[in-house]
């Protein structure tokens, strides 16, 4: 089997943008706030190319304090972006949602990275950042998903329990839905990279059945958590 990944030229990326300009030609033309998406292409550009450079500090590091302290970054930063859709964003929301993420996604890497897969060091990074990166990502989706769904349904003055579960029903369908299409729909990323990189499908369908069981885990913790501490004060 090839274990080599095809690089990608210049021209090759660039051409890569040609659907992304598609989309965002149709909200500017229907006046739909191209401006926002314009601004999420130009800053995930940007942030990819740094952490690119980065990553490459950090996987070379070994120190346990550096590893810790990007995850610090991750979990303030997904605290931060997952209250984006809230038109009200009281501090006391932000801490609610950095608690529920870290209750929900600490314990869950620490389960995958140090008895699934027993990495050592503990703190290696080419597995402890990418498997956080994931944990946090779709914790910080769901429960953005939970709170912006909350907000509404309090704002219809429905009572804090059917409010509740009708949020965290909402939130779950995303990560649901990708349950049922891997594999039939879809490869996810991680699956897809190993194999272009030459790993056995087999092995891949293992890392990815350890990976679909922790964001369903640890994204379903984080907006239960979430929802629960954000129970309005009788």
């Amino acid at each position: 089997m090839n274990t080599s990944v095809q690089s990608i030229s210049l021209s090759g990326l660039i051409l890569a943008f040609l659907p992304t300009l598609f989309v965002l030609g149709i909200l500017f033309r229907w006046s739909l706030n191209a401006g926002t998406a314009l601004y999420a292409v130009v800053r995930m550009l940007i942030q990819l190319l740094l952490i690119g450079y980065l990553l490459i500090y950090i996987f070379s590091a070994d120190h346990p304090g550096i590893i810790i302290s990007v995850i610090t970054v991750m979990l303030v930063a997904a605290s931060w972006i997952a209250l984006r859709p809230l038109k009200n964003r009281p501090p006391h929301l932000y801490w609610k949602a950095l608690g529920a993420i870290f209750l929900g996604g600490i314990p869950t890497l620490v389960l995958v990275t140090q008895v699934v897969l027993a990495i050592q060091p503990w703190f290696l990074p080419r597995y402890f950042i990418p498997l956080a990166g994931m944990i946090f990502a779709s914790c910080m989706n769901t429960v953005s998903v939970a709170a912006e769904r909350f907000e509404a349904e309090c704002a219809d003055a429905r009572p804090y329990i059917d409010a509740r579960n009708t949020a965290l029903q909402a939130a779950l369908i995303p990560v649901t839905n990708s349950l049922f299409a891997v594999g039939l729909v879809s490869l996810p990323g991680m699956m897809t990279g190993q194999i272009l990189s030459g790993i056995s499908p087999l092995v891949a369908t293992q890392y990815q059945i350890v990976v679909m069981c922790m964001i369903f885990g640890a994204s379903g913790i984080s907006a239960t958590l979430y929802l629960v501490l954000a129970k309005p004060r009788s």
